[in-house]
């Protein structure tokens, strides 16, 4: 019985944790990439009508030349960003919020997919779409996600290919 007392004390003795020195208390923090898909906002009227978020990035990744970035995206720009990430990465791209198309019925009397849940649950989910794609290492280096995450304006002529990073 002695010896089975024994392994288990050495089982559950404590590990030497090293003290945190001041150094390390206050050093960069590791690595980060936070993005937020916020504010919602819908625009035009009738048929003209879209609702675009804003899309907030922070990060200390050398990969982004911008470390805080701010652009407003609608669904259309998320659904450009996968398909480029489809066709011109080697990353299984995951997939999107659906299209929602019964929403968009003609005899539907409501405005669909200009309501406020369907808004708020399309938000939370190309929330965690880019966020997904933005944390694949492989992602990071494709110049489509760089545009898509910092630039105002996302040039669909843009040629395709990795961020080097000089």
């Amino acid at each position: 019985m002695t010896i089975m007392a024994d392994t288990t004390v050495d089982a559950t003795r404590r590990l030497n944790v090293k003290k945190q020195t001041l150094d390390d208390a206050y050093a960069a923090p590791a690595n980060f990439l936070e993005i937020d898909v916020v504010n919602p906002v819908t625009h035009g009227v009738a048929k003209k009508r879209y609702t675009d978020y804003e899309v907030r990035m922070r990060t200390n990744l050398p990969v982004f030349k911008v470390k805080e970035s701010s652009v407003r995206r609608r669904y259309s720009d998320f659904e450009w960003l996968r398909n480029e990430l489809e066709r011109d990465s080697k990353i299984v791209v995951p997939p999107l919020p659906g299209k929602a198309w019964k929403r968009q019925m003609p005899f539907r009397g409501d405005d669909g997919i200009f309501e406020e849940d369907f808004i708020e649950e399309r938000r939370k989910g190309l929330e965690v779409f880019v966020n997904k794609i933005a944390g694949h290492p492989l992602a990071q280096n494709e110049r489509c996600l760089h545009m898509f995450l910092q630039e105002p304006s996302i040039d669909k002529n843009y040629v395709p290919g990795k961020i080097r990073n000089t």
